[in-house]
């Protein structure tokens, strides 16, 4: 018996050196399976323990008499007789258990602190739902909503992705990992920038559209070190590597400033900004440009001017120098103050705010405003305006008005059936 137990403590230490779990995980997890194994047997105590001796495997089951308290008061050995058998198959259960739970958790750990990091996997199945990668002792999901568009991922073939979350579930863990997020434009250059791994040059911001183009900002912090030649290496080795990764997908790498208005034109390069207005209560830039470089600064379908805003973090407007000296002429002009009302006939008519006689569309549309401001009536001279009682009177008023207006057409007055203007000025 002596024999049995000490080749069961070698067996025990030989398989927690080789999974690497402790002996004592091991001996209180047999100790918990034999006493519910003892408890399934008749005649058995409601009250009871088991201890397993580290030094000689011995294992026997103890009966207790506790108080109210739960405190125990008396012990007293119940082993039986045929526990031994009992106890190894137990034994060799909860080992299988055990074993199977210390190999989960130890993958776990493994990429529990890896959140943010790439890794690099062997594509082994892709479907419509999610592709799944080899990492060696594990597999990692990537779901369809992390892929990029029209990405074709074959069979056996090398990928990198980044790991965005880490799952703990019964049968593992579950390591989801994206080919979209911006994160992986960061540890692709970490991995082919020396400068940026040692933090010489930093990556301060990063926009993407996973597919088509990505923009960084770089920012160095040896005033002898380029950022962004450091990004783009000898001959453009360097960010080729990242672009043949991301199957041909754009990179710009623009400097980093802290000065709002400097970075906003920085990040709408290959685009060359005449100036920017910012709005710091709407978080708008209101960039200029001249109007050769408007569509280069919008980008195809806006993608340039939005990957500048998503890196600036600013709302950004972008106006040609046409365009804002016509908004400028607009805003010059001067515009008559009042606001148009429904008169009692249910026509709409313009009331000046200065007072004076209302205005009908009609009117208004062929420019009579205009007109009586010019003539200084205050008021159009429509038929049956009072004050006009001879037609002499109708055809002096429209002369003074084509006078002074020339081009436009002569106010008639007068009563109905007053001559025409034409006869009002020969008179």
């Amino acid at each position: 018996m002596m024999k049995d137990s000490f080749a069961f403590l070698d067996a025990l230490q030989q398989i927690a050196k080789d999974k690497g779990i402790s002996v004592d995980t091991l001996l209180d997890a047999l100790a918990n399976a034999l006493l519910a194994a003892y408890k399934r047997m008749p005649d058995a105590e409601e009250f009871a323990t088991v201890t397993v001796d580290p030094d000689t495997g011995d294992i026997r089951v103890y009966g207790q008499e506790v108080d109210d308290d739960d405190n125990v008061i008396r012990e007293w050995d119940v082993t039986p007789k045929d526990f031994g058998r009992i106890a190894a198959q137990t034994a060799k259960q909860v080992m299988t258990q055990r074993i199977r739970e210390a190999e989960r958790d130890l993958k776990y750990e493994e990429y529990a602190g890896r959140e943010g990091d790439i890794v690099t996997g062997i594509i082994q199945q892709s479907d419509n739902r999610y592709t799944l990668l080899d990492l060696g002792k594990v597999e990692a999901l990537l779901p369809q909503a992390e892929q990029v568009p029209y990405e074709r991922y074959e069979h056996g073939a090398r990928l990198k992705a980044y790991i965005v979350e880490v799952r703990k579930t019964t049968k593992g863990p579950q390591i989801v990992v994206s080919r979209t997020h911006p994160g992986l434009i960061k540890r692709l250059f970490e991995l082919e920038v020396p400068e940026i791994s040692s933090g010489v040059v930093e990556i301060k911001a990063a926009a993407r559209e996973p597919g088509h183009r990505t923009k960084i900002a770089v920012w160095s912090n040896d005033s002898n070190v380029d950022p962004v030649g450091a990004c783009v290496g000898a001959r453009g080795a360097r960010v080729r590597m990242v672009t043949n990764e991301l199957r041909g997908e754009k990179v710009d790498i623009v400097p980093f400033s802290d000065e709002p208005r400097e970075f906003v034109m920085r990040a709408l390069q290959p685009a060359k900004v005449k100036e920017v207005h910012l709005d710091d209560l709407t978080g708008t830039a209101t960039v200029v440009v001249h109007d050769f470089q408007l569509s280069l600064a919008i980008g195809k379908e806006g993608q340039n001017a939005r990957l500048a805003a998503r890196l600036t973090g600013w709302r950004i407007d972008i106006k040609s120098e046409t365009q804002i000296a016509e908004e400028e002429a607009y805003a010059n002009q001067e515009w008559a103050e009042g606001e148009w009302v429904e008169n009692e006939s249910g026509e709409m008519v313009w009331q000046p705010a200065e007072g004076g006689e209302a205005v009908s569309a009609e009117q208004w549309s062929l420019g009579d405003t205009e007109t009586d401001e010019t003539a200084g009536s205050g008021s159009p001279a429509g038929p049956g305006s009072p004050g006009e009682s001879s037609e002499s009177d109708a055809g002096e008023g429209a002369a003074a008005v084509a006078d002074a207006n020339a081009g436009a057409d002569p106010i008639q007055g007068g009563e109905p059936g007053a001559p025409a203007s034409g006869e009002g000025e020969s008179s």
